[in-house]
């Protein structure tokens, strides 16, 4: 996560680590928590435990959450759309949900914190359709992470 995070840094709220979450999720389920918090303490590591970082204690908590409501057994046909829209939804509302922390800690009453959000709309468009078509590589993800599990047991 932190290494995909890493090399499209260039792009704005372009990166794999929401499709790497989604696909740990539904391979892992509770377990996926693991590298969600690793990943968290890597990215607090090498770029500073600051404010910024604060929400990643939740963030990604969120994304693992709606993650988790996808059913165990989904068509085949199905996963792949669900998967990308679960991925795509936590990029359009990534903004929204930083919003909390950011009003908290600097002090913004609700119409500050809707200010902050209205502003992270462009970036949340753009987060919201990388995250969609990089949720292409979900369910190959998913598929080859099973066969690795299944060779494991």
């Amino acid at each position: 996560m932190y290494v995909s995070q890493l090399i499209l840094s260039a792009l704005p709220n372009i990166h794999l680590t929401g499709v790497l979450i989604v696909a740990a999720t539904v391979v892992y389920r509770k377990k996926a928590l693991y590298p969600i918090y690793v990943y968290v303490f890597i990215m607090g590591l090498f770029n500073g435990f600051a404010l910024w970082w604060l929400p990643y204690l939740y963030i990604w908590t969120v994304l693992w959450a709606f993650a988790m409501l996808i059913p165990k057994r989904i068509p085949d046909k199905a996963a792949p759309f669900v998967y990308m829209a679960v991925c795509s939804l936590h990029g359009f509302l990534y903004g929204t949900l930083y919003a909390p922390s950011h009003a908290l800690i600097y002090g913004l009453d609700f119409n500050g914190m809707l200010s902050y959000i209205a502003l992270g709309i462009p970036y949340d468009v753009i987060h919201g359709i990388s995250n969609l078509l990089c949720g292409i590589l979900i369910y190959p993800i998913v598929k080859i992470l099973l066969k690795c599990e299944e060779l494991s047991a």
